[in-house]
């Protein structure tokens, strides 16, 4: 009966509070769909935190929502740097070492080579990973689109494509290219 009162408590606060927490995570990733996912991920932690307590109560649910959001938001925004990093196969920091505006003759074959390369190693990929990583990369979709289209959950869509581009990233490494 307590355990009831106090999920009803929690999902109280997540009710009244969603907005600012909202408001406060998108501020943070720059994206409201994300800092929704985000919201909701730190609600769920809280109602483990609290049903696992020994009293049964938290001293400051409100403020262990925004500690909970502000580190789930920073871990998200490192996610997704060392994501872009797994892609970067030669190593360039970006268009600032270009030579010259197109690639030489060599460049266009390798670049070919490469292509077919990640083509292959895609199509190998389980069918849900090879989709959830093109809907990410080349679709531009977000974690949450990707599990309604896959009908996952959203953090599985992230394991999903994680595990796809570090399967890539094997499989790049073990034929010379990085």
């Amino acid at each position: 009966m307590a355990s009831g009162r106090r999920d009803q408590d929690m999902l109280g606060i997540l009710v009244t509070r969603r907005g600012d927490l909202v408001n406060y995570a998108s501020a943070i990733v720059g994206d409201r769909g994300l800092a929704e996912d985000i919201v909701q991920d730190a609600y769920f932690r809280l109602k483990r935190f609290g049903t696992g307590q020994a009293s049964g109560d938290l001293d400051e649910p409100v403020g262990y929502l925004y500690r909970t959001i502000r580190n789930l938001a920073i871990d998200g925004r490192r996610r997704q740097r060392r994501e872009r990093a797994i892609f970067v196969m030669d190593g360039t920091a970006g268009s600032d070492n270009i030579a010259e505006n197109r690639p030489g003759p060599e460049d266009e074959v390798a670049a070919r080579d490469d292509l077919r390369l990640l083509q292959d190693i895609m199509a190998e990929l389980p069918e849900r990973a090879r989709i959830a990583l093109e809907m990410h990369r080349f679709g531009g979709c977000k974690f949450a689109e990707i599990a309604e289209r896959l009908d996952v959950s959203v953090g599985t869509a992230h394991a999903l494509v994680v595990g796809a581009l570090e399967q890539c990233k094997t499989r790049l490494s073990g034929t010379g290219k990085k």
